[in-house]
């Protein structure tokens, strides 16, 4: 009786549940069928306008009452995990076509942007100048599948996928690193699959190894594949691929046709794709040395600066012996992609603009670059000579595709209170086994912190540790496996440095006593103004009782101490004005309470080395020598007013974008040359010599000038940063720029 009463019940529930499910069937069905696409001057692939596939024709998006949600939902719809921001008024230029999306109110859990509320697909009174654009995170989603709703229109779509990879199929590949050649697979709805090769070409290859951090590719054995897919039948991908090239990751590339399957599941062509890429030279191992020690540029027209690891930094370029930078006005992923793959490595990942990896200093060389993508060097590329209105606020910078070297997988930071600092932990073979264990901090210092933060993708080095005693690490690490490491700074990787081998020495031991470091992603990088030295150098020739408090601060050459006090000092002075151009603050490494008194000048110094002052004769002999100690590091001149002042035991630093200038009329600003005798010299000025502080950049710490001195009178000229200069370049390099 009582399941009789409930039967019309269930039928009333039955049948509101199936009307509910019908009218959500019924609102699917009649959502438009897009396909989205991220377009425009993009500065990564993971960013640029949002395009619209419908109705046979591509569109844009206006970016009234769009927010980050409908952001949200564009980015999913394209695989990616989530967005980053989105961008209004057509910042990746202004699209083409219909604007078929006005006024989306979208929640951010919608499957695809046609299920958010708008005013109707193609109503709007938009114009392309409100073009919106979204920046996507780099992650993909986990098990998506690409799923092709416009199957007529196939050659409009661009590539999505959940990843990419060149797997290693010989066993001649399978240990190398990195891997250069191998199968291209996608994996798409989780699982990985390879492409069929029928319409697959050169272009494809070159994307493909740029990808992954190579500038080119090569032919390789197709015979020996053809035997392995005998034997191992490959899951072929659903679609072809179509690529011009140029493109910076294959996600830029267009889909292709239809993948058409024989009876026995091989494809038309026969065979998986295969690609052979060639390593630049950093990254090729040879017979002899295995991988370059420290990593080395391969053009000498073109450099990175700046960057906290290897394949990124502000671009600079060689012209008419001088290096400069280049304006961001136009700078594309195209135009970094050149700069990538002239250097020996592979596409862009980013076109960074706005000075982000630091200022340069200089002339801006080049405005407005154009390129096509197959270019060999950014000096082919079209650019506008004049770069007025340009500033080093505006320096072009890139990230660039490095191949996977696996290095960050033998070492690790332990026992940090965050991930960017702990105890230098490696691992190392040791009894035919592999092992963690610390390094010996005998010697430990600011160079070899800078590779094990490179090596771990930190950034800069902030700070090097001798006693990590703070830190307890893994006690199974505890024990030495690596001592008298001596690194230059460039090194990729920690085991490229000098060190002890499996001969170890530390009497230290390890433990409390392991090497530590902090990373941060920022740096200061100070530069000095040559053009300052070159224009303010005189002689001044003063008795030796108006210098007693250089004299104990050793700023005069060592035997002064033996001549009279009425004697005279030839002192060759000068200013010197540093600038600091990197992304964060310069401070003494010294805190204040441990800051050094000198009665005699009635001031503390913060560092007792800030520079070296050395001339030497034209074989490199050093002939005379003076040094600077910071008495006081402090904003002299800024675009934004000073933040440090060493007035009142004031705090001591140069900001970002400051100037410090120490005047030629101050003591120890000079170089006591009364024993030199007349002759031509180099003339160098080192800017934080023992490198106490951290920076960015330690390779434009040195200049250095020419010098004539007749007995009576000197000649400063040809002044300049680094290690280049006019009078070193051939006649070649120079007529390459002379136009």
């Amino acid at each position: 009786m009582l399941a009789t009463q409930c039967l019309p019940c269930c039928t009333v529930i039955l049948s509101v549940l199936l009307e509910l499910a019908l009218s959500q069937y019924e609102h699917l069905a009649d959502t438009p069928r897009i396909q989205l696409r991220l377009a425009g001057d993009k500065r990564k692939h993971n960013e640029g306008r949002v395009e619209v596939f419908y109705n046979g024709e591509w569109g844009t998006v206006c970016d009234d009452d769009f927010t980050i949600h409908a952001a949200q939902v564009v980015c999913r719809e394209l695989g990616y995990l989530e967005a980053v921001s989105w961008s209004p008024s057509s910042k990746y230029g202004k699209g083409e076509g219909p604007i078929w999306f006005d006024n989306l109110h979208c929640t951010g859990k919608e499957k695809t942007l046609a299920l958010c509320p708008s005013n109707g697909i193609g109503v709007s009174d938009c114009k392309h100048s409100e073009d919106v654009g979204v920046v996507c995170s780099d992650k993909r989603i986990p098990g998506f599948k690409f799923i092709n709703t416009l199957p007529n229109h196939i050659e409009n779509l661009d590539i999505q996928v959940e990843d990419v990879r060149i797997r290693a199929i010989l066993s001649s590949y399978r240990k190398r690193i990195p891997v250069t050649e191998g199968y291209v697979e996608v994996k798409d709805g989780g699982k990985w699959k390879q492409i069929c090769n029928a319409e697959w070409t050169q272009l494809n290859s070159r994307v493909i190894c740029g990808m992954f951090g190579f500038p080119g590719e090569r032919k390789y054995n197709a015979r020996v594949y053809k035997m392995f897919a005998r034997r191992r039948k490959p899951s072929y991908w659903d679609y072809s691929v179509n690529c011009t090239g140029n493109e910076a990751h294959l996600s830029s590339c267009k889909l292709g046709q239809a993948t058409t399957l024989k009876p026995n599941e091989t494809c038309a062509g026969g065979l998986p794709v295969v690609v052979s890429c060639v390593p630049g030279k950093a990254f090729a191992p040879t017979p002899m040395t295995g991988f370059r020690k420290a990593f080395r540029h391969e053009q000498p027209l073109v450099r990175l600066r700046g960057g906290a690891i290897v394949g990124e930094g502000r671009v600079e370029v060689l012209k008419n012996g001088e290096w400069g930078t280049i304006c961001d006005d136009n700078w594309s992923l195209l135009s970094a992609t050149v700069v990538c793959r002239e250097l020996g490595f592979g596409t862009a990942k980013e076109a960074l603009s706005g000075g982000r990896l630091g200022q340069g200093m200089g002339p801006v060389h080049m405005n407005e670059v154009e390129c096509s993508g197959f270019e060999k060097s950014i000096t082919e590329c079209f650019f506008n000579k004049e770069a007025l209105g340009c500033s080093h606020e505006e320096d072009a910078a890139v990230r660039c595709n490095v191949p996977a070297m696996g290095f960050q997988e033998s070492l690790r930071l332990s026992g940090g209170r965050n991930p960017y600092e702990g105890r230098v932990e490696v691992l190392m073979e040791r009894n035919g086994s592999l092992v963690w264990g610390t390094v010996c901090s005998e010697g430990w210092g600011t160079m070899e912190a800078m590779v094990v933060c490179r090596q771990l993708g930190l950034g800069f080095a902030s700070n090097a540790f001798q006693e990590t005693w703070y830190w307890p690490g893994e006690v199974s690490a505890d024990n030495v496996v690596m001592s008298g490491v001596r690194c230059s700074g460039t090194e990729m990787s920690l085991s490229h440095c000098l060190h002890h081998g499996t001969h170890l020495s530390c009497p230290k031991g390890g433990g409390r006593n392991a090497a530590g470091v902090s990373c941060s992603e920022t740096a200061p990088d100070l530069v000095l103004n040559p053009q300052v030295v070159e224009q303010t150098t005189y002689m001044e020739d003063r008795p030796m009782f108006m210098l007693q408090c250089a004299y104990e601060e050793n700023c005069l050459s060592s035997n002064s101490g033996e001549v009279p006090a009425n004697s005279y000092r030839r002192l060759l002075r000068f200013s010197s004005q540093i600038h600091n151009n990197g992304q964060s603050d310069f401070r003494p490494k010294a805190s204040r309470h441990s800051w050094v008194w000198h009665d005699c000048h009635r001031h503390y110094h913060s560092m007792e080395v800030f520079t070296l002052y050395d001339m030497f004769s034209l074989n490199g002999t050093k002939v005379a020598e003076g040094h600077k100690a910071s008495f006081c590091l402090e904003d002299s001149e800024c675009d934004e007013g000073e933040k440090y002042e060493c007035a009142n035991f004031g705090e001591q630093g140069i900001t970002v974008g400051c100037w410090d200038t120490y005047r030629h009329d101050i003591d120890c600003q000079w170089v006591d040359i009364t024993d030199l005798k007349p002759g031509d010299y180099i003339f160098q000025i080192i800017i934080n010599p023992n490198y106490e502080v951290p920076e960015s950049d330690y390779s434009n710490n040195i200049m250095k000038c020419r010098c004539r001195y007749d007995g009576h009178r000197v000649w400063m000229y040809s002044c300049h940063n680094g290690k280049t200069s006019q009078l070193s370049l051939t006649p070649a390099v120079l007529l390459m720029w002379m136009t």
